[in-house]
């Protein structure tokens, strides 16, 4: 069951057991009125009763949360009440979702909406004989090495929660299939989930090799191409209407990155805004994230988190895997250039087999020394070179010259572009 029928599912059940809970609470009340004389007394009490209607409570509903009479322990009987036991076991209970990439299980411990539970050193057995611990308690245990074949995954026992009676089935996968992994949107975090200044340290490689003839300005196209900018937090709050009164031909906008040191995948905090605020202008984007991928597995990953990302939004121009350096002690920084373009091949692979085109980003030196460059020349090159004529020989299709532009609408250096032909194709 999705997400989307899961949380209907609930609602339907919360809804139904408000209602029996009100018919039992009904049958059992104390009769009223019915034997006394009009009086003074029944005068009172009629006056009291209109005071507890106009006055809200503990013992009334204030707001749209149909559950919070589970929360009220006088709403109920004192005597033992199924319905209520019946409420909280759900609300307790723990399941789990398993996913594998290549030769490796990730699981995950969510709640009855589908939501990872954090702060538990929760331990699974895996065919009841080798157990794992969540170390981290964030709610996710990851096994790798594995042999493909079928497991039996079982949630131990965790004090003040129902786990599965029994072992869930899962089968590991022999080989990458490079498709988006379902739930990947469990792993996304925020900058406020992580250390942002040690996790996102993406170094721009093509500085150290600028020879100070970059042209800083908008450069005049010829033929079909087209000027664009890229932009990320760094940029800050932008006004894409004067972007796009300035002559912005189009943008790609960071999506999210994986961090340098613990390999969180993280959404960059102004992609929402950026993406949005560029529609709203009339430029049309693409999407970078910038990997910390050590291999295909963890490419596919970061494919799945970009896909989940960009759902609702439209895109004219590739989704790129930007493969800078992050500063030498990155987890991916020490790659040899074979592991590298594999990782680069998955990440496009499964990108495109969502139906999106995909492209790698890397500087002149990059291409040359850290890549196979010529196997991946048949997604969109992005080439980063700092010189008024770049001298890179391989293929490119977009071509950053400069990251020391000035856009109106847009405060200090912003990055530079020039895309040839269509970039959506």
């Amino acid at each position: 069951m999705d997400s989307k029928l899961r949380k209907m599912a609930i609602l339907a059940s919360l809804g139904a057991i408000l209602l029996i809970s009100l018919l039992v609470v009904y049958a059992n009340r104390s009769p009223q009125g019915g034997g006394g004389q009009p009086g003074t007394e029944g005068t009172q009490g009629t006056q009291e009763k209109e005071a507890e209607r106009e006055t809200p409570g503990a013992d009334g509903q204030v707001g749209d949360d149909l559950s919070a009479f589970l929360r009220d322990q006088t709403f109920f009987d004192p005597e033992e009440n199924p319905v209520l036991d019946a409420a909280r076991d759900a609300a307790n209970h723990l399941s789990l979702l398993v996913t594998s990439v290549e030769k490796d299980l990730r699981i995950q411990v969510v709640d009855i909406d589908g939501d990872p539970v954090a702060g538990h050193s929760f331990l699974v057995e895996l065919d009841q004989s080798e157990k794992y611990k969540d170390l981290d308690q964030d709610g996710v245990i990851y096994i790798g090495d594995l042999a493909a074949g079928e497991y039996s995954v079982q949630l131990l026992p965790v004090e003040g929660y129902q786990v599965p009676a029994s072992p869930l089935r899962v089968q590991v996968k022999d080989k990458v299939e490079y498709v988006a992994i379902e739930d990947i949107s469990l792993l996304l975090k925020t900058e406020a989930d992580i250390d942002a200044a040690a996790e996102d340290t993406a170094v721009a490689e093509a500085q150290s090799d600028a020879d100070g003839t970059e042209v800083k300005g908008f450069q005049t196209p010829t033929g079909g191409a087209r000027i664009g900018i890229d932009v990320s937090k760094w940029n800050g709050s932008i006004d894409w209407d004067k972007v796009q009164q300035a002559g912005v031909g189009f943008a790609i906008i960071r999506a999210g990155y994986r961090g340098s040191v613990t390999g969180s995948l993280v959404e960059d905090p102004c992609f929402a805004a950026n993406m949005k605020g560029a529609a709203a202008s009339g430029i049309p984007v693409g999407v970078y994230f910038f990997t910390q991928a050590v291999n295909e597995v963890e490419a596919v990953e970061e494919a799945s988190a970009v896909l989940r990302l960009i759902q609702e939004y439209d895109l004219a121009y590739p989704v790129y895997i930007d493969t800078e350096g992050a500063g030498g002690n990155g987890r991916a920084d020490g790659l040899d250039p074979e592991t590298r373009t594999l990782v680069c091949e998955a990440f496009c692979r499964t990108v495109e087999n969502a139906g999106y085109r995909a492209g790698v980003y890397a500087s002149r030196n990059w291409y040359n020394n850290n890549l196979y460059a010529n196997r991946l020349e048949q997604y969109a090159i992005w080439l980063a070179e700092y010189r008024s004529t770049p001298l890179y020989q391989g293929y490119y299709e977009m071509w950053q010259y400069t990251s020391k532009g000035s856009v109106d609408g847009i405060a200090g250096n912003v990055d530079m572009n020039i895309a040839y032909g269509r970039q959506d194709m």
